[in-house]
């Protein structure tokens, strides 16, 4: 296999990694409830997917309890 003859100097390894970097996620709003949610996934909230009527239930949430004190 073959090796480099020298070494590659640090602006050029620097250069080739400014693609490297993470991009933030899109987040929309869900139809139903307004909570934030990614596009193309089930709502975290409310467990609905899809708009309007076509909007069925993918998710069932179980609702959190609070502690009596």
């Amino acid at each position: 296999m073959p090796l480099p003859k020298r070494r590659h100097s640090n602006q050029r390894t620097r250069k080739r990694r400014t693609h490297y970097k993470l991009s933030v996620p899109e987040v929309g709003e869900c139809n139903r409830c307004h909570a934030p949610k990614l596009p193309h996934h089930a709502c975290p909230s409310c467990g609905y997917y899809g708009i309007g009527e076509k909007a069925r239930l993918i998710i069932a949430i179980k609702e959190k309890h609070k502690k009596a004190d």
